[in-house]
This record gives C-alpha cells, structure tokens and sequence, in this order.
C-alpha cells in the first residue's frame, strides 16, 4: 500500500469537495487510488479502450486536475505530484488532445479563427439563444449548475500562463485578469459573483457541489483549460482558448441577462451577467491586440497552437451546446440526474465508499 508523505495534511470537508462517484473502470480506480485502496492504476492498454470524450476518461481527468485546485476532502494534498497519478494523466491527455485535433476546425490562420469566432448569425441556436427565447426557470438553474464546475474558479487555469508570457502579451493578460478577481475587491470577484448567482437561483454554491451532475460534454470543456494551462509547451493554445471565451462571452451573456429578466431571476443572477457583458467587450480588445498580438510579435511560431486553442474551444462548446439544446428541446434534463426544487440532486448520488484490493 502506498503511504503518505508523513506531515501531509488532509483537506476537511469544509474546505474541498468530495470524491464524485465514478463513471466506469478508469474513475473507479483513480478514486480507489486516492482513497489509497488500491495500489495501482489503469495501464496504456485500459486508456486505449476508452472513449476519449467520455464520461469515465473525462471525470478520470477531471479528478487528476483537480488535485491542483482545491483537492478533495480526505485526499492527501501531497497526491497533488503523486509520480503514479501523473503518468496516469499523461495517457489521458494524449487521448483526449488526440481526440481534440482531429475532430477540431482547420482554420488556416489566426485571423481565420476569430473571423469564424467573431461572426454572430441572427438565428444562432446555442444555449444563450435557447435560454433567451424559450428559456424558463427551470433551464436557467440548469445551466448554473453545468456551468459552475468552470465559473466558481473562472480565471484560475489562465494564470498558469502569466510566468510563460513576456512583454505584451503578459501585461494584457494581467490586465484582464485584474478585472476577474475583482480589482482587489474580494466580493467583486468573478467566481464569487457567480456563487451569489447560484444562491438567487436556490442552488448550492459549494465549489464541486456539482460535479456529480455534470455530463462529458461540460467536463471536456472545463478540462481542456487544465490541459492547456497546467503544460508550458502549451502556452499558445492556451492564449487561444482564453481569447476564443473572452470574444465570445459579451454578446452570450447579454442574451443570457436578457432571459434572466424576463424569468424574473434575483438581482445576483443578473449582475453577474451584466458585469461579463461590460468588462468581456473591453477584454476582447485587449486579449487580441495585445495578449495575441503580443504573442505572436514574441513566438510568431506559436501561430497553430493559437489557432488550435481557439478552434478547440470553439469545437467543445459547440458540442456541449448541441447536447443541451438537444435535451431541453424534448423537455428532458440536461443533468445527469434533474435537480430538485431546492437545488439538491434527484435522485441523489450515492458516496463510493473505497474499494477493497481484492476488488481491484
């Protein structure tokens, strides 16, 4: 059995969430490994046979980022550079980046990519369009809880790039990034206005409170940022991926405040959407004049990895719309399991209690 580091200190329940059930042979035994039920984790050959887009290899990946966030309660924080845990999470990458690049657009340049980005159809069919013309209560606290696994830690992923960027480029992303954690306002904090959000929607703000609820299609959304963020020799799609969300949000989140007003949301819930709709419309010029700009005029080389991070981003938000859209059109749930009208799960998941070895 493997032993922790002595001294390790373990996150309590209050501070970090619990393990989520897992989703098929790949989240069992990380989870089994993290509870320190078994020693051993799936090899190549059980990577190979997963789908690289779903649930179980993404929520295995999930469960490996999230060691470099919060953690989890009962997990020691010295797992965060387990060397067992990182070879796992390399075979995940490589299937899940493989699956990113060959199911990605081909833009043929930078301009290309946010030309594509940039364009806004008048009958676009995406979440804030749905939510904006037949949008009810009901979907809006949906789409909190889909999206409150990537807003209550919004910016954190993109601050791994800061000390890879020089110049420019790295001037503009703090600039930005100011503004997400609140201009040193702790309530005006990005993620903090999206927990306020969620209370006036009766759901419960806990970081991670979620995660048992949310399907593939979000967490491959929310995992490419770690993908990209946690690796230096990613550094270009990662400024892509942060320029393709910022260009993108302004106009989304004025449908989606819009929609909030008509269903008659708390002030909390409209403010956050508001705030994006004011600071996302500045933030665009500054992510692409100055943090793309600036990078390309430092590593002109990095011009594919840029055009790769946006197309990607662009890619997974549009499947992940098409599986939302597609579920509220025949009044099912978007969730794993619907939500009930306090904002608990239903049914609710059940805790994994830590597998035996023998199990394994």
């Amino acid at each position: 059995m493997r032993l922790p580091v002595p001294g390790a200190a373990e996150r309590g329940a209050g501070t970090a969430p619990a393990v989520p059930p897992p989703r098929g042979e790949l989240s069992s035994r990380v989870t089994a490994y993290l509870y320190g039920s078994t020693p051993s984790l799936p090899g190549p050959e059980t990577v190979a046979r997963a789908d690289p887009l779903g649930d179980d290899l993404q929520l295995a990946l999930h469960l490996c980022y999230e060691l470099h966030y919060r953690g989890f309660a009962g997990v020691p924080d010295d797992m965060e550079w387990d060397p067992a845990l990182l070879r796992l999470r390399a075979l995940l990458e490589r299937r899940f980046d493989a699956a990113l690049r060959e199911n990605r657009g081909r833009s043929r340049s930078v301009d290309d990519a946010f030309a594509e980005v940039l364009a806004e159809p008048a009958d676009g069919t995406g979440i804030s369009h749905f939510l904006l013309r037949d949008g009810t209560l009901k979907h809006l606290r949906e789409h909190a809880v889909l999206r409150s696994i990537y807003q209550l830690r919004e910016a954190d992923p993109h601050l791994w790039v800061i000390p890879r960027l020089t110049g420019r480029a790295k001037a503009g992303m703090m600039t930005v990034q100011y503004d997400e954690f609140g201009c040193g306002r702790a309530e005006r904090i990005h993620a903090r206005l999206y927990a306020d959000l969620m209370r006036d929607l009766a759901l419960d703000p806990a970081y991670g409170h979620y995660l048992p609820l949310v399907g593939a299609e979000a967490l491959a959304a929310v995992n490419l940022m770690s993908l990209l963020g946690l690796h230096r020799a990613r550094r270009g799609a990662l400024v892509g991926h942060f320029a393709a969300l910022e260009v993108t949000s302004s106009p989304a989140a004025s449908r989606i405040a819009a929609a909030m007003r008509r269903i008659g949301a708390g002030a909390a819930a409209i403010r956050f959407y508001d705030e994006h709709v004011e600071a996302d419309a500045v933030h665009e010029q500054v992510v692409r004049r100055e943090v793309v700009g600036g990078l390309l005029a430092d590593e002109p080389a990095l011009a594919a990895e840029i055009v790769f991070g946006v197309d990607a981003t662009v890619w997974l938000e549009e499947r992940l719309a098409a599986k939302v859209t597609a579920a509220w059109g025949t009044a099912a749930s978007a969730l794993r399991h619907p939500l009930g009208t306090n904002g608990t799960p239903q049914p609710q998941p059940q805790p994994l209690s830590p597998l035996p070895l023998t199990a394994m």
